[in-house]
Parts: C-alpha cells; sequence; structure tokens
C-alpha cells in the first residue's frame, strides 16, 4: 500500500498512509474513533476507491482486481436472518466461485472450526451476537484467502466471546495474513505481531511491537503505598533522577532518568522515613504507554 489517500472535499479520512503487511502475521490497526482504521481497512477490500495511490498485492499485477485474494468482516456484518448459517456459508462460497461441493465442504468445515457446527442447521437469526462473528469469521475465511481483514471484531462481544474470538484469531494467524483494527489495545498486544498507528488519518508509528517498545522505552518505577502515595511520595519529584511522577491514589508511577540511581535512592528513602510500602515494581514500557505516547505528540 503506497501513499494510500481518500478525501471527501476538503476533507481527508485517509492521508499519504504507506505500509507493507508480512506474509503469515498479524497487524493491528490501532488508533481512536475517527482516526481512519476503517476507511483503510475498505480500500483494501475494494469498497472504496482510493482518492489517490496505489495497493498492490505480490499475486497480481499492478491495479487488478485482487479481492479474490481478501477475507473481510466489516465492523456490523449483516446477514440474511431467514437462511441457516450453514445456507449462508454455501451462499459466500458460490459468489466466490467456488463448486458446489466445494462451497458444501468448506461450510460443514468452517462451521466446525468456528465452533458453531451444531446451530450450522439453525436460523441466522436465532444465533447470538458471538454465533454471528463466529459465522461472519467463516465467511470471510470461505475461499482461503491470502489476506484475512477483521473490523473492529470483539467490540460488541461479552468477555467469554472476546476471549474466543482471540483465541481463534491466534489460531487463524497460522495459516494466512491478518490485518484488524481495534482501538482495544490489550487485545492488539496479546494476538498481533505488528502494529500501525493512526492519528486524524495519518500514520504516526509502524513496526514490530517489540522493536516499537524498545525505541519508546521509558524507565519507570510503580510504587503502591499505604494511604495516599502523594502523601509519602511527592518530595520526590524534586530529585535529579526523576522526570515525572503520575500519582493514583495509594499508586506513584515515576518516570527516572537513571534507573539504578533511583532505585537505590527510592528503597533507601522508604527504609530511612518507613514508608509503608505495598509494592516496588520497576515495569515495562506497555503498548498503551506506546499508543498515548505517539499520538499525543
Amino acid at each position: 500500500m503506497n501513499q494510500l489517500t481518500k478525501s471527501y472535499g476538503k476533507e481527508h479520512a485517509v492521508r499519504d498512509v504507506s505500509f507493507a503487511l508480512e506474509n503469515g502475521r498479524c497487524t493491528a490497526l490501532l488508533g481512536p474513533n475517527g482516526a481512519g482504521k476503517t476507511t483503510i481497512l475498505k480500500m483494501l477490500s475494494g469498497l472504496l476507491k482510493p482518492t489517490d495511490g496505489t495497493i498492490h498485492f505480490t499475486k497480481t499485477k499492478a491495479r487488478k482486481d485482487n479481492r479474490k485474494y481478501i477475507g473481510f468482516l466489516p465492523q456490523h456484518p449483516v446477514f440474511y436472518d431467514w437462511m441457516t448459517g450453514r445456507e449462508f456459508l454455501m451462499y459466500a462460497g458460490r459468489l466466490s466461485h467456488l463448486s458446489f461441493n466445494e462451497a458444501k465442504f468448506r461450510a460443514d468445515e468452517l462451521l466446525t472450526r468456528v465452533g458453531i457446527e451444531e446451530a450450522g442447521n439453525q436460523r441466522i437469526g436465532k444465533y447470538s451476537g458471538g454465533m454471528k462473528q463466529r459465522l461472519g469469521i467463516a465467511q470471510a475465511m470461505i475461499h482461503r484467502p491470502a489476506l484475512l481483514m477483521l473490523d473492529e471484531p470483539v467490540s460488541a462481544l461479552d468477555p467469554i466471546g472476546r476471549r474466543e474470538i482471540l483465541q481463534m484469531m491466534k489460531d487463524l494467524k497460522k495459516e494466512t495474513t491478518l490485518l484488524f483494527s481495534t482501538h482495544i489495545l490489550n487485545d492488539a498486544e496479546e494476538v498481533s505481531d505488528d502494529v500501525l498507528i493512526l492519528r486524524k488519518g495519518l500514520k504516526v508509528a509502524e513496526g514490530n511491537i517489540h522493536d516499537l517498545r524498545t525505541e519508546q522505552q521509558k524507565a519507570k518505577i510503580h510504587v503502591q503505598v499505604k494511604g495516599m502515595a502523594a502523601d509519602w511520595l511527592q518530595e520526590w519529584r524534586a530529585w535529579a533522577q526523576v522526570e515525572d511522577i503520575e500519582f493514583e491514589d495509594d499508586l506513584a508511577k515515576i518516570r527516572v532518568n537513571d534507573l539504578e540511581q533511583a532505585k537505590k535512592l527510592m528503597l533507601k528513602k522508604i527504609v530511612q522515613q518507613e514508608i509503608p510500602l505495598i509494592s516496588f515494581e520497576v515495569a515495562r514500557t506497555t503498548l498503551e504507554d506506546l499508543f498515548m505516547e505517539v499520538v499525543n505528540q
């Protein structure tokens, strides 16, 4: 994808976004609402025509129809409620130019794969939200796509359904390239290998999660005490080793510029002043830390 742009008049939903997807990896599109995640997925799937820029699949020549290589689950999938799950998958398979026998075989295979084989002959109108989400993933996979794209795949699910879909996504990336959008950072951190972070239609960061964390690494120490942390640790703000302290009730999140020296001084003060310590932890940079850092730049 090279310099993808989508404009509506003078407004840019996406502007000059370029990135590449590696085979067999899972990439998360991250960003707040309105960042351009869904617009990018719709352009890649052929549902929206880019105002500018190019999309290229390694298997095809430039500007050729790539849809046969793509499986797509929109954020709000729509089904024919009068169909059974099996009928719908066979219908999707036939639309994808599978033979009748192949569509039937794939429908049965995928109903089992996504865990709703017992509901295969049940009308979709009686499916729960989680079952419909599973059925949507199955239809996106019916033609064995090289790229599977999921738009906010767990946003409307309860905790159990969310956990099941995330596990399914971990399994799916073993057999296809996976691209999904989300604003739930924990989900991205759990499932994805790479991330692309968007803000107001612009790409602000991309790459391997581990590498990005290393680049943005900030030394942090979390100190939890009995009572209000600010009452005990406010004076630490003045230390040369401390860049900033964020107080949250009994917890202090302390960003430091010299981790070893800061640890020694803090532990010394805790003992000398008999501060009622509950926990003392050197914290790693999380995806949320990285996200907030680059989005607020």
